[in-house]
């Protein structure tokens, strides 16, 4: 059809004061509202505050305009650039991951002068999360001296070429400018440097993301302001769906619903926008100081939830370990909120299954985690000869052994409105901007939003996850060939009965059973079919694996127990196992950042 316009986003993303706006303004032909640093805070300080848009347009590729066979190509369509121009300064990092999230292609400004900055990295590294392609943008190559230009240019772009080796970025290409010569403060007569060639490597790198225009409306919205006798604008990117002239849209996070008056792109009047889209739309009756950024949506498509299950990948330029419990600021498209962490695996036996990136089963089991898996924190299996099996199920990795797929619980501090499969990512933004670390740590995809206030109860109970807890104890001495005694394993108030009829098995080869309480102080009695010719002080372990609650537990996720009974001679060890092989809890509440916690007044 002629005259189609395809838009396609591209970010403008790098450390501050790297040119970044400049660029923006010397590739656009069209601003926004809110380009090139209008906002009265940005050009006090001299600095972008917020995200800027602006865009230019050339003729669609023929690449991009395939014509079924016999057919002539379209003629008279275009593509249209819109440019994401970022913020640099590290304070504005909320706002930088959110520019990410709605970008085709991400272009990395680095001043050559002064090369990769904590900043750049920073970018590069939400680059890898959000968006598939990268070019490289060697800005400022007029403050180089003429007669050693060239040859700085070379070197830095091996340097970058070095930078993007370890990265999915590898062979990206990397192109000089010159977006504004002489700086800020030269007359504005002097040309750029180098923008056809960019705009040409522009379009040969740049591919058209599948536009899906059915599915329930979704806009990101990034500004939000009144225009006096129209109404309020929101403007954002559509980030599925479609709207038309006359629609109802909600604000999901106000519970306000209101009627598409008019639409515009780019001060272009239009009267209907798909996936993609750069998009004003104008309602009235709504106060824009209500709305600075967030979702817009067709009614009732989305809803506010108050913790989440996502699967989570760790940022490997993240310093220390992930730790369950640790707060981060998590974000969710334009949203930035506290949240507190429960990380969790598959069972060991199922470390090597193929990550599922859509969807969450309730009905599997899961393995609590101390800390997110990685090669540096996977547990080594214990060094036994005939046991080695027996304690990777529960729960030891092998050295270096990670699960393919890790999860996490987020309970967030304040509730969120985003959708399903959203790209979630985790910070540590509290941490100093001066220092040359990462603070992104984690990222992954929102799976299930947990809505009802009350989640803890009515939601977490039907999450499995399962935590391995050591327990340690003392072998007392042998009754006769064929029992053993044992001691400071359960406490005396502890049902002995529910752990009767576990297998034993010895690491001599040996079987026996759990067979009855001794006394009243939490002293056992393990019968052994055979001779028992060790002597007092030897060290056993039992695993249990039997699905059983006790009376009054927490209907939710349990805790597996492994227990042990270790004095300070080595010797043969004992291995407890259900006839079904089952993990399960053996009578323990799980006390997991809100699973199964234990009734009032209960202690443990």
């Amino acid at each position: 059809m002629a005259g189609r316009r395809v838009n396609v986003n591209v970010g403008v993303l790098g450390h501050i004061d790297s040119g970044k706006t400049a660029l923006a303004r010397a590739l656009s032909t069209t601003a926004s509202t809110a380009a090139f640093d209008k906002q009265p805070q940005s050009r006090e300080r001299g600095i972008t505050l917020d995200l800027g848009f602006s865009c230019f347009s050339v003729p669609l590729p023929e690449r991009l305009r395939p014509a079924p066979p016999g057919t002539e190509p379209e003629s008279g369509a275009e593509l249209q650039i819109t440019l994401v121009d970022c913020p640099g300064h590290a304070s504005l990092i909320r706002t930088i991951i959110g520019g990410a999230q709605i970008i085709d292609l991400m272009m990395l400004v680095i001043d050559v002068t002064k090369g990769m900055q904590t900043q750049s990295a920073e970018c590069l590294v939400i680059g890898q999360i959000a968006c598939q392609k990268l070019v490289v943008v060697l800005n400022k190559t007029d403050l180089l001296p003429e007669g050693k230009r060239q040859a700085a240019i070379e070197k830095m772009t091996r340097k970058m070429q070095k930078t993007l080796e370890n990265t999915k970025f590898r062979g990206a290409p990397i192109i000089p400018v010159a977006a504004r010569p002489g700086g800020p403060e030269a007359p504005e007569t002097e040309a750029p440097q180098g923008i056809p060639e960019l705009i040409e490597l522009l379009t040969s790198q740049i591919s058209i993301p599948a536009r899906d225009p059915s599915g329930p409306f979704l806009m990101s919205v990034d500004h939000c302001f009144s225009i006096k006798g129209q109404g309020t604008v929101m403007t954002g990117t559509v980030l599925s769906g479609s709207v038309s002239l006359g629609d109802s849209v909600e604000i999901p996070a106000l519970k306000v619903v209101r009627k598409v008056k008019s639409m515009q792109m780019f001060h272009t009047p239009v009267t209907s926008a798909v996936q993609g889209d750069r998009l004003g739309i104008c309602v009235t009756q709504f106060d824009p100081k209500l709305l600075e950024r967030g979702l817009v949506c067709a009614p009732e498509s989305l809803h506010t939830v108050h913790a989440a299950v996502i699967s989570v990948e760790k940022i490997p330029y993240f310093r220390g370990p992930l730790q369950t419990k640790a707060k981060f600021h998590i974000t969710v498209g334009h949203e930035t909120v506290m949240g507190r962490v429960m990380f969790f695996s598959p069972a060991p036996d199922s470390f090597d299954h193929k990550p599922v990136l859509d969807s969450f089963d309730f009905s599997q089991e899961y393995l609590f985690q101390e800390q997110y898996l990685c090669p540096s924190s996977a547990p080594a299996a214990t060094d036994t000869t005939d046991s080695g099996g027996d304690d990777k199920k529960a729960g030891q990795a092998s050295e270096g052994h990670c699960p393919r797929q890790q999860w996490a619980l987020v309970e967030f501090e304040k509730p969120v409105t985003c959708p399903r499969l959203c790209l979630v990512i985790g910070s540590r933004l509290d941490a100093d901007i001066h220092a040359n670390t990462c603070r992104l740590a984690f990222h992954g995809v929102l799976l299930h939003g947990l809505e009802d206030k009350n989640y803890a109860e009515s939601c977490l109970p039907k999450l499995r996850v399962y935590k391995l807890k050591h327990k340690h104890g003392v072998v007392e001495r042998v009754m006769d060939d064929y029992s053993v005694i044992g001691r400071s394993l359960f406490k005396k108030e502890t049902n002995i009965q529910l752990f009767v009829g576990l297998k034993v098995h010895l690491s001599t080869g040996e079987l026996g059973v759990i067979d009855s309480a001794f006394g009243q102080s939490g002293k056992f009695k393990v019968h052994i079919p055979g001779r028992t010719e060790d002597p007092p002080g030897q060290r056993y372990t039992w695993v249990p694996r039997l699905q059983h609650q006790a009376s009054g537990s927490h209907p939710g996720p349990q805790e597996h127990t492994q227990a042990s009974v270790q004095t300070s001679d080595p010797g043969p060890h004992l291995y407890l196992g259900g006839p079904s092989g089952h993990w399960g809890g053996v009578g323990v509440r799980a006390k997991l950042l809100g699973v199964g916690r234990p009734p009032p007044g209960s202690s443990h």
